[in-house]
């Protein structure tokens, strides 16, 4: 039989999408409140996923994933896709009932990607609150893999880089606190 352990602290990071390239920086503040300073931005690239947001959030999407410098329990994931989901309240307009940006958190451990989701699915796991994890990327023979229901914008190569280096970030801070 196993013995429980606790799990190591997570690298979180948090994807962003919206209509407004001026609007991706700006949230960045309201990250920080909730996640620490950021360690790392990918590029800006144009968001061509799918037209899922369009109706709500208006053509030309661009995405962006931030990392964060501090490393915090995986347990706290639910309550952070809440606070994010507060933020994007923030940045709505009264002449829309839409949202201007769209934020989802994740983290990084050494084994896998792991997203927050408000909608339930046959590979999402009830945490709390309305909110559904999914590993959504695992690390194996030195890369990170798709499974079938991976979002397509997480296997695009920028995307990929980006959460590679994220993790090597994250193992060298856990060696520091080791």
């Amino acid at each position: 039989m196993g013995t429980a352990r606790e799990l190591k602290a997570a690298k979180y990071f948090v994807a962003l999408l919206s209509s407004d390239g001026n609007l991706l920086t700006t949230v960045e503040a309201d990250l920080s409140a909730v996640l620490g300073e950021i360690d790392a931005r990918s590029e800006i690239v144009p968001w061509t996923a799918s037209n899922f947001y369009e109706k709500e959030m208006g053509r030309g999407l661009l995405r962006r994933f931030v990392s964060f410098s501090f490393l915090q329990s995986p347990e706290d994931l639910a309550g952070i896709k809440l606070q994010m989901q507060r933020i994007e309240n923030n940045y709505r307009t009264v002449s829309s009932a839409g949202r201007r940006v769209n934020l989802d958190p994740g983290y990084i451990d050494m084994f896998k990607l792991v997203l927050a989701s408000t909608k339930n699915a046959g590979q999402r796991i009830y945490l709390r609150s309305g909110i559904y994890a999914e590993a959504t990327l695992l690390y194996h023979d030195a890369a990170f893999h798709g499974l079938v229901y991976t979002y397509r914008d997480y296997l695009w190569p920028e995307s990929l880089a980006f959460f590679t280096q994220m993790r090597a970030r994250y193992l060298m801070e856990l060696r520091k606190h080791d």
